[in-house]
């Protein structure tokens, strides 16, 4: 219980815990769907409403998290969306009804748990090896969080991972099922494959203009989308931080205001001995371990020397025991309440009386003291610039974009206000249609799909107005207006004829193939042979051997209760393939390990479906009750 510093585990650990926790994904809550209710009241559980902030805030931080862990590699619209706002929700819903769950079973987590749980993170480690309380506590404050904060979601997450767990630990898969899917898995079956090349009949095609230009009147793909060229601003936060300069009073003054935020508490490192007794232990049995941690103290009171032998023999946290009792060097707040009194009132070298905890009697021998310390000016000042500098630009690109919204909106027949204004360049583009175009950078602000769809609004097109300030990207507004605009029309024939006839001369080979193809296999049913088959493959569902994905599919889903067996299956682009399966081979030596995995994965799957199971069982009982349907956000910046 205090023997805190265990494994070599790395920072990220803790970082996904704190940024994912909690991550439950359930699904099905259509047949909850209700109207009524307050309207700032999105879904009820438990009789307990969950409102739109709770809603809008989870949002926000499902994005931050990923924004987090991915990086320049994220990509906003992935949220903006009915099917991924409707998966937050569910996950608020979710962790309601598992929270609603352990308070009527009245299960909890001892604070015990919670700090070892903190503790075992790992990563938070400093390089003489003791957890690193600063480190922890920064952080936290990245996420906008304190200890206590964290720590309660943390106790939260907890406790309805204990109603998880009743659930998934009684999950499994019959030892017969978990040997039918294993031995379906590794069965083998040899094939023979006789292809109908597409291109081996184009010589067979005969065309007519009808058949072209009914070809070009039917296929899309010489659409030409309608297009605009447009004139646009753009207000970025990384443009408005080149007008910053931050002085060296600033910095000082910031120092010196927030000095403890660059120092660390002082630290101690002691070592103990522990005899150890339950908090509701009898009083005969207390009695009794205070009288050994008093006979222990008197021994060592008369011989120092000996606390770590005594800690071995003696001590009933067998973690700090084998090294003597140490618990190397640890802060305020790492221990319980009693020893870190006892500790902090020590001097070096000192011997404590018995400090008494909820797990026993303590006898304490502090070894070090590792004093407070505070960095140098110097050594924080360019940290402590960009520290101001990343406030200042936040507080000036929030109240600039107020005033790039405002123009853009109430001098909405040009850009000129709104550039002239805040110094910015209009610039201009063309061929832009209504989805964002894959060829261009989607770090490009007049690709953004929400850009887009305002771009085309009718406002926009009709009217010639600015379009309102668009969200693209964190810290990016863009405003627009069309400057010309192109209706949707078609590739003239003549300009794409060569074009289509050889689309159609592939589209009517392709079909004598497949219908060549289709009557080899019908006689194949009626008599077999042979002739023509290319060698023999032998494939199993872990080995394709490189077959086409569809032609593997085939072969394995043939009906091989007569053989050889025969199927045959359509390939786009390449013709048609009839299949003749001549043996099924089933395996003769079992992997033990290989099954054995498998069975944990399929455990796994059955665990999963009966979690999802209990969890609408858990929304029927906390009588679940979705008040607003779920609609993507415009992106306009209100």
């Amino acid at each position: 219980m205090f023997d805190f510093i265990r494994t070599h585990r790395r920072l990220m650990q803790f970082l996904l815990l704190l940024i994912i926790l909690p991550s439950f994904a359930f699904v099905g809550l259509e047949s909850y769907t209700r109207m009524g209710d307050a309207s700032n009241t999105v879904a009820k559980v438990d009789g307990q409403a969950i409102t739109q902030p709770e809603w809008d805030a989870a949002q926000r931080d499902q994005m931050e998290r990923f924004r987090q862990m991915f990086g320049e590699q994220f990509d906003a619209k992935m949220f903006d969306t009915p099917e991924a706002k409707q998966e937050i929700l569910n996950n608020l819903i979710a962790q309601r009804v598992l929270a609603a769950e352990a308070k009527r079973n009245k299960l909890s987590v001892s604070d015990q748990t919670l700090q070892q749980t903190i503790i075992n993170l790992g990563g938070l480690k400093t390089a003489d090896g003791q957890f690193d309380v600063e480190r922890y506590k920064a952080i936290l404050a990245a996420q906008g969080m304190t200890p206590a904060m964290y720590e309660s979601r943390l106790r939260q997450d907890l406790t309805m991972q204990q109603v998880n767990a009743a659930i998934q630990t009684t999950s499994f898969a019959p030892d017969t099922l978990a040997k039918r899917l294993s031995e379906l898995g590794e069965q083998e079956r040899e094939v023979q494959q006789l292809l109908f090349k597409a291109s081996d009949y184009v010589a067979q095609v005969k065309l007519s203009d009808e058949m072209l230009k009914s070809y070009y009147e039917k296929s899309s793909q010489f659409d030409v989308p309608e297009q605009v060229k447009a004139e646009y601003v753009v207000l970025t936060a990384d443009a408005l931080a080149a007008q910053i300069n931050v002085s060296d009073a600033d910095i000082k003054s910031y120092y010196e205001q927030n000095t403890k935020q660059y120092g660390a508490e002082e630290q101690r490192r002691a070592s103990h001995i522990l005899i150890g007794v339950n908090k509701d232990a009898s009083d005969a049995d207390k009695a009794a371990a205070k009288a050994k941690a008093e006979q222990l103290l008197a021994s060592l009171r008369k011989n120092p020397q000996e606390f770590a032998k005594l800690a071995k023999e003696n001590s009933a946290d067998t973690g700090s025991a084998e090294r003597g009792g140490d618990l190397d060097f640890f802060g305020k707040g790492m221990m319980v309440k009693p020893f870190e009194d006892a500790a902090f009132k020590l001097k070096q070298g000192e011997l404590s009386d018995l400090v008494q905890s909820d797990y026993g009697f303590h006898i304490i021998k502090l070894t070090a003291i590792k004093p407070a310390a505070v960095k140098a000016l110097d050594e924080v000042k360019g940290e402590i610039a960009s520290a101001i500098r990343k406030q200042l630009v936040t507080k000036k690109y929030t109240e600039t974009a107020d005033v790039f919204s405002n123009t853009v909106y109430e001098q909405a027949d040009s850009l000129k206000a709104v550039a002239d204004k805040l110094k910015l360049k209009i610039e201009t583009t063309g061929n832009l249609s209504r989805q964002a175009n894959p060829a261009v950078a989607p770090t490009a602000p007049f690709n953004n799909q929400k850009f887009l769809t305002a771009l085309f609004s009718e406002e926009s097109l009709k009217n010639k107005r600015n379009t309102e300030a668009v969200e693209v990207a964190p810290n990016t507004l863009i405003a627009g207006r069309v400057v010309e605009y192109k209706a949707a029309s078609k590739r003239p024939y003549a300009e794409v004829k060569a074009l289509v006839q050889a689309q159609v001369v592939q589209v009517e080979a392709a079909a004598l193939a497949k219908k060549a193809g289709e009557a080899k296999l019908a006689a194949l049913k009626t008599k077999d042979d042979a002739a023509g088959f290319l060698a023999t493959q032998t494939v199993s569902r872990a080995k394709s051997q490189g077959l086409n994905p569809a032609v593997f599919l085939a072969v394995m889903k043939a009906d091989t209760s007569k053989l050889p067996a025969y199927a045959g299956v359509d390939l786009p682009g390449q013709g048609y393939s009839v299949l003749r399966v001549l043996r099924v081979l089933q395996p003769t030596a079992v992997d033990s390990a290989k099954r054995q995995a498998e069975r944990q994965q399929i455990n796994a799957a059955l665990a999963q479906q009966e979690t999802f199971a209990y969890i609408e069982a858990l929304k029927q009982k906390a009588k679940v009750k979705i008040l607003k349907p779920v609609e993507a956000k415009s992106g306009a910046v209100e």
